[in-house]
């Protein structure tokens, strides 16, 4: 009964669900971190999820018919959701990172025919296979030639989610897959921004409407002999939008990021990108849909941050906003199953009155 209530309610909110926003920066000694919110308006069921080397996998067919049958080159550790053993986002022992984003109204699967079934996989297997088979992003654009994402409902999923996913590696190169008609476009991604609709080409181009914005001040001007200044802090970013919209906070992404300032290391960029990230968490209640006389409200269910340095992958949940970290480095990368982790948590407030 409850998978069919959970079913229901995505069915209704598919087209305004998940305001997930992603982000990459750089540090002083050329490290690279990437991070991410995620965002829908009830529990996704989240959980943690390791890969090791060599594990077989068979893609998935609408019919439930084996598609892409694959062993993972590389182990991978990252988060799932409802109790699917996929990695919907996360990063392997390369230091190679995927994200899966909702893509409304612009996601276009392919039609799986017998010529290209043997190549298929459904949207979450297809970012497994990713994180499993590659190691840099110029290896993921020549892979991609060889595969097709089939309209296949996850296991676990109660509906076909539409997405769209934003790859990273180590060396700080990023890029975006979109699958659109059927086919996948590879876009290169300088900015290492991702947000949702419309398509990425879309934004980069909308980024345009705002080259006047700037971390510094405007400076003091005089009409007539009368001088006009700010007041306070901030003038150069007047005129940043500041919705939750998918544009909106695109342009809030590239700016937050590329306007900080540079960490020493990755341990400091790693607590820089929570801060950055922090721009774009919705409290429950600021952003709702209403369709069939149902309110969903959406709001941050997690936050994300990926280390391809040190193979650690931070996170902090709605209900728990302490941050917690695991280590690839700390599992059997060859052993023979694959295992799972809790990323559901209490908050503990800690009383320091008598400290």
């Amino acid at each position: 009964m409850k998978l069919r209530i959970i079913g229901l309610l995505l069915a209704i909110f598919i087209p305004t669900a998940w305001s997930c926003t992603g982000i990459q920066l750089k540090t002083k000694d050329n490290a690279f971190v990437s991070g991410r919110t995620v965002e829908f308006g009830l529990n996704l069921d989240l959980g943690g999820v390791f890969i090791p080397r060599n594990y077989a996998f068979k893609g998935t067919l609408p019919d439930g018919s084996p598609g892409l049958s694959y062993t993972a080159k590389y182990a991978a550790i990252g988060g799932g959701m409802f109790g699917e053993m996929a990695i919907s986002d996360g990063i392997n022992e390369k230091g190679l990172s995927i994200g899966d984003f909702y893509f409304p109204g612009y996601a276009g699967y392919a039609t799986i025919t017998p010529q290209n079934k043997n190549n298929a996989l459904s949207p979450t297997e297809f970012s497994n296979w990713i994180l499993t088979q590659f190691s840099t992003v110029d290896e993921v654009k020549q892979g991609l030639k060889s595969v097709v994402i089939a309209p296949t409902t996850p296991k676990g999923w109660p509906v076909l989610p539409p997405f769209h996913y934003i790859v990273y590696d180590k060396t700080g190169k990023s890029i975006v897959i979109e699958p659109i008609n059927g086919q996948l476009k590879v876009y290169d991604n300088p900015l290492g921004v991702m947000t949702n609709s419309p398509a990425f080409d879309w934004h980069m181009t909308n980024l345009a409407s705002y080259i006047n914005l700037s971390p510094l001040n405007a400076p003091p001007v005089e009409v007539d002999g009368f001088k006009l200044q700010q007041f306070g802090q901030g003038s150069g970013l007047h005129g940043l939008p500041g919705d939750f919209t998918s544009p909106s906070r695109f342009v809030r992404a590239a700016v937050f990021s590329s306007a900080a300032i540079l960490a020493d290391n990755a341990d400091q960029a790693v607590l820089q990108a929570f801060h950055i990230l922090n721009q774009f968490d919705i409290p429950m209640g600021s952003v709702r849909a209403m369709e069939n006389k149902t309110v969903v409200a959406e709001y941050t269910l997690a936050t994300i941050v990926r280390d391809p340095q040190s193979l650690k992958l931070y996170f902090r949940t709605f209900n728990d906003q302490s941050i917690k970290m695991v280590n690839l480095n700390a599992f059997d990368l060859n052993a023979k199953q694959i295992k799972t982790f809790s990323m559901q948590g209490t908050q503990q407030v800690i009383d320091i009155s008598k400290s």
